[in-house]
Parts: C-alpha cells; structure tokens; sequence
C-alpha cells in the first residue's frame, strides 16, 4: 500500500510502498477512502509535541470500509464503512478509565500519534474504537466529524449553557461548533486571524452573529470562550472578553506558552478549562447529534501524495473549514452532506 510517513519532526512527509499487516485479536484492516488534516497532525510533524515513533504514518480521522476482522471482533463486518478517531486505545482499568474518563487514561494510545495512522491506503484499528458512521456524509464529508466535530462537541459542553459564545481561530472545528451552536440557539461570536475577511465571512455563513480579529473586544461580554487557536496570548484576551462566572475552554493538544495576566481579569468566577482528547461516549453522541442540526462539513479535498501540501495550507490557515486526504477508494455508505 501507498503511505505518507514521517521520518522525524520538522521533515517532509514522504511517499512510500508498505505491507499492510493483518489485524490482530480485537482489530479491524480499514481500506481507507478519507483521511482530515488536523492541527493535531501539525503538531506532531513540527515537532511540537514529543516525537513518539519512527517511521510514523500520521492521520485520525479515518474513514473507510473493513476489509479484515482480527479474531473475535464481532461488532463489525467485512464492508461496513467506519471511522476511526484520535483516541486508539486505553487500559480500561486506571482510575479514570473506571470513572468514564478515559480520554484521559495515562496508558492511552492515539491514532496517528502511537499507532499508524489514515494518510495512507490501509489502517489496522481496535474495532472497540470505531464508529459507525451516519450514512447522509459522504466519505470525504464524514471526516472532519471524527476529530474536528468530536473535539468540538467536547469544547461545546464543557462552555455550559453559554448564551453569548466566543469562538477563537475558526478552522475545521469551528465551522462545525458553530453550526451546532447557533441550532440550538445560542448567539456566536467569531474571533480570527487579523485581516482574514474571508474566514470572518465564512463565520457569518454557518451561523455567527458577529465576526471580527481576535485583537479586538466583542460587541458584548461573552459568557464564554473556546479556544481553538494554539496561541497562549489568546487566553487573557478571552478572559477579559467573558463576563463574570463565564468559562474560557482551552481547546487544542498543544498552545504557545501563556503569557503572564493580573488577577482582576480571572476574578469573578471565571474560569479557565481545558479539554483533552474525546470518549467515545463523546463519539456516539456527536454522530446523533450531527444529522440532527445538520452540520454540514466544508472540506477540500487533496490526493494522498500531496499531503504535505495540505499541511501546509492548514499551516498557513489558507483552508475555510477542513482538509481533507483521498486516496481514490470510495466506500459505500454516504450520499455526502456538502456544505451549500
């Protein structure tokens, strides 16, 4: 099979021809028809954070047909189109596994990161990781639910009730949570790079009552912020922007160090939260809920050999929702919800 590996942080992805290897007990061979490019992927080809594995194939959010069961899977059979998310495994008997916590299982193992990921033509999964996907996405539309919307969906609940919601950096996962946002009827705010006029329009689009920089305060206090952004400067700034008792959720695996900010700004019961990795509780919720609203996914597509290029364009925040790798494959199962 063809796959981008990444030799060392900071490197090229480059092209190669690998065996796919079987399944084991409890795994599934996934024939991979879609992969995102997710700023999580960016982080870990620029070194951003610790390097795990050599040769690694980057990628999580999968989705393909099964074309092999490993011994006793019995959830799945061979054909069935599914998704493969960032989380890969977890022990199921740490102390937070054993409370519904764990995405935040110290032994975990994420896709793409410990374990071979989607920019490639195969990828062998835990089957008690996958999901079934809703059949009204198409493959490359279904993609940025597995990383983009889960994340998204977890930032959304840990900001509450929020009324007046702030969304800072609006790539892949804010053009999903704001879609969800403003359905169930809150009142969005977009924060993006300064001078992005054509993200501030795409923001109004999907819903959002207001878009402007994310130098400059909201119209209205927010009761509270999320954070996809991976720039530490935004956390004072979004603090400020909350009204009292309102949360800033920190949204991303990686941010560029906090600068240092007076109390006055955190008092008043504001709060500052982070959120890391997903559930798949997170899972079978978010894939309800995102026929239900719906969410409507803006993807650009790319073929596999120019995932490079897709990382750079993600990079560069040059991509209005998400990016997506194809391999040429077409698994059955989605009409496709394009975004209109």
């Amino acid at each position: 099979m063809r796959a981008m590996l990444l030799d060392n942080p900071g490197r090229p992805l480059r092209l190669a021809e690998v065996g796919p290897r079987a399944p084991g007990p409890g795994e599934v061979l996934v024939r991979v028809a879609a992969c995102g490019v997710c700023r999580t992927d960016l982080h870990i080809c620029d070194g951003e954070l610790p390097f795990v594995r050599s040769p690694l194939v980057p990628g999580h959010e999968i989705v393909g047909r099964i074309e092999a069961l490993g011994e006793g899977v019995t959830a799945f059979s061979p054909g069935d189109r599914v998704g493969v998310p960032w989380l890969g495994w977890t022990c199921g008997r740490c102390r937070y596994c054993a409370s519904g916590r764990e995405n935040l299982c110290d032994a975990a193992r994420f896709t793409g990161y410990h374990l071979d990921g989607g920019y490639a033509e195969h990828a062998v999964a835990d089957a008690r990781y996958c999901f079934a996907l809703p059949g009204q996405y198409g493959d490359a539309e279904a993609a940025p639910l597995l990383c983009a919307g889960l994340i998204g969906h977890r930032s959304l609940v840990a900001a509450g009730d929020a009324r007046r919601l702030g969304i800072y950096g609006f790539g892949a996962a804010a053009h999903i949570v704001c879609q969800v946002a403003a359905w169930q009827g809150r009142e969005v705010l977009a924060f993006t790079r300064p001078g992005d006029a054509s993200a501030q329009r795409f923001a109004l689009e999907l819903g959002a009552a207001w878009a402007g920089d994310s130098t400059v305060a909201p119209p209205a206090p927010l009761d509270a912020a999320i954070l996809f952004a991976p720039v530490g400067a935004l956390v004072p700034a979004s603090l400020r922007a909350i009204a009292k008792g309102g949360t800033v959720v920190c949204a991303g695996i990686h941010m560029s160090e906090i600068p240092a900010f007076p109390y006055d700004i955190l008092w008043g019961e504001r709060k500052i939260v982070s959120v890391a990795n997903l559930t798949r509780r997170d899972g079978e919720e978010f894939l309800r809920l995102a026929p239900q609203v719906p969410v409507r996914t803006a993807v650009e597509t790319f073929p596999l050999a120019r995932a490079n290029e897709a990382l750079a364009r993600v990079r560069e925040g040059r991509i209005n929702g998400a990016a997506v790798l194809v391999t040429g494959f077409q698994a059955a199962g989605g009409a496709g919800v394009p975004l209109e």
